[in-house]
């Protein structure tokens, strides 16, 4: 599609707006103001409308006016933060880094090392994708996401898988419940409960990876998207759920979940930053990585303690 207009049409409109006067603008943008008024007047020229009122020496935006600078200001500032983005690419300091995990809960001991990131790269902006958590593989091979941790992380020729570390899935469950009084839990154990799951339950790893194999029918299968809920839920007895260790330490260490191994020598995931193979990594993408690779284990366990002295 064919455009006259040119960014410079767009900065002139914006500067003669904020200012109200083609002099005041014209020291804004450098420039004399017969230059100024004889780009104005191309502007209007081709757009076949006045953009401003000349009263006296104050202008003011017509109709047209003000509709086209609701979209010059939008473009301009879409610019500017395209322009950023590139530079980041180019190898600079500046950039953005799409980030998603595969679990909620991978979000609460982020920030200390974002924080930790950004004593090096200040001016990178970290922009976390929630809705990108149940399905991280796919938003990174159609290029809308640059990080993702993951824990089922597919083996697919376009990415590369960073590893991170490793945990332990257990069952937990209520002090008073039944299956508390057990040293470790064997699938069958769970024929017939209410089982606790985030959604969608066609992606539970206790439900397709141990129970179906198992042979194993729950009596009531329960969604909830929200850790605490989950927690809230399996402290009153209203059911047991399977989750990460170092999700659920703060309420194991104060006795309002029990959790157990399942099985022996217990469930065991490993977890991996993946990103997008044969792409060129800018320094700040590489200080992120070894960030996630070699402290991620280290900002978890922090977490743990802060949330065990909360």
């Amino acid at each position: 599609m064919d455009v006259n207009l040119e960014i410079r049409h767009l900065k002139l409109l914006a500067a003669v707006a904020d200012e109200e006067s083609v002099t005041a603008a014209g020291k804004r943008l450098h420039l004399t103001q017969s230059a100024l008024s004889h780009q104005l007047r191309d502007a209007e020229e081709m757009l076949g409308t006045p953009l401003f009122l000349r009263l006296g020496k104050r202008m003011a935006l017509t109709a047209a006016g003000k509709k086209l600078l609701e979209a010059a200001r939008r473009i301009l500032k879409d610019l500017k933060e395209a322009e950023s983005q590139v530079l980041g690419l180019n190898g600079d300091t500046h950039g953005v880094i799409r980030l998603s995990t595969e679990c909620y809960t991978c979000y609460h001991w982020l920030p200390p090392l974002l924080a930790s990131f950004h004593t090096t790269f200040p001016k990178v902006e970290v922009a976390i994708d929630m809705a990108a958590t149940h399905r991280p593989a796919e938003e990174l091979l159609a290029g809308n996401l640059d990080v993702a941790i993951m824990y089922c992380a597919p083996e697919h020729k376009n990415l590369e898988r960073s590893p991170l570390c490793e945990d332990e899935l257990m069952v937990v469950m209520s002090p008073r419940h039944p299956l508390a009084s057990r040293r470790r839990i064997e699938p069958q154990d769970l024929e017939g409960e209410t089982i606790l799951i985030y959604p969608p339950r066609d992606e539970s790893t206790l439900l397709k990876k141990v129970l179906e194999p198992a042979g194993v029918t729950p009596g009531r299968i329960m969604e909830i998207p929200l850790t605490e809920a989950i927690v809230e839920m399996a402290a009153a007895g209203a059911g047991v759920a399977f989750m990460a260790c170092w999700a659920v330490s703060p309420h194991l260490a104060s006795k309002k979940l029990v959790g157990r191994s399942l099985g022996n020598p217990g469930y065991r995931r490993s977890w991996y930053a993946v990103t997008l193979r044969n792409q060129r990594k800018p320094p700040y993408m590489t200080e992120f990585l070894n960030l996630l690779t070699v402290n991620g284990s280290k900002y978890m366990e922090q977490w743990l303690v802060s949330k065990a002295k909360a």
